[in-house]
């Protein structure tokens, strides 16, 4: 059987294909380029940007300067030195400052730097422990436990029963409320001991720190001025003759 006719109409289809799919990838690379381009730019509309008939303009220095129209506004702003920024674009008609654009947002990123810095994630760590831990197990756990907790972070204790200790459950609960005990200066209980399957837990999470209190400032003894009344009476001249 000849198979050249089937082959070479295969070969004809993939050929007439490819195009297509080169096209098609184009169209995708270009979509792809305008949605890159628009999530860049979401932050302000600003100076040309700006193409709604009227806004409401304040200047640089917060004063209302009434509604115009978008060109002069851009003007107004561009005369001054300034940047035309939306930063109201849902109001009507929608706001619109004058400001130094690039020090606004130079100031925006510190910001936000800052107060990433300043944020932090509390985790959730955890400590386990059998039922028959023994005591030297159980300091260094209570140890690691204390650490946690001075960082800030929550601390999940919890104890687990195998085979026949399922029948003696109480000696993990007076394991826990021992172990919440000996933390109960920096942490409170959040959850008491619950049985959930074969484990028993409880959370512990550390107590806010009290801001310290300033020095009281040393009171100084008041000066008393004696009234004229008490004041010693000068000698007058004929007195001294």
């Amino acid at each position: 059987m000849d198979f050249s006719p089937i082959l070479s109409r295969g070969f004809f289809c993939a050929d007439a294909v490819r195009p297509h799919f080169s096209v098609l990838h184009a169209v995708f690379k270009f979509f792809h380029f305008l949605e890159v381009f628009s999530i860049a730019t979401t932050t302000h509309e600003i100076n040309e940007q700006i193409r709604d008939p009227q806004v409401r303009l304040i200047s640089e220095e917060g004063e209302q300067l009434g509604i115009v129209s978008a060109e002069e506004a851009l003007r107004i702003a561009t005369e001054a030195g300034y940047d035309l920024v939306k930063i109201a674009p849902n109001s009507v008609p929608p706001v619109c400052r004058i400001m130094d654009y690039g020090k606004f947002r130079f100031e925006q990123t510190k910001k936000e730097k800052e107060a990433k810095k300043n944020q932090r994630v509390i985790e959730i760590k955890e400590i386990r422990m059998s039922p028959g831990i023994d005591t030297n197990d159980f300091n260094t756990k209570l140890k690691n436990a204390q650490k946690f907790l001075d960082d800030g972070d929550r601390v999940k204790v919890s104890v687990r029963f195998r085979g026949r200790e399922m029948a003696h459950t109480e000696i993990g609960a007076d394991l826990l409320k021992d172990f919440a005990e000996k933390c109960a200066e920096i942490a409170n209980m959040d959850k008491a001991p619950k049985l959930e399957g074969r484990n028993m837990s409880m959370f512990l999470s550390p107590k806010p720190v009290a801001p310290a209190k300033k020095p009281a400032k040393p009171k100084q003894p008041k000066q008393t001025v004696p009234s004229p009344a008490e004041a010693p009476a000068e000698d007058s001249p004929a007195d001294a003759e």
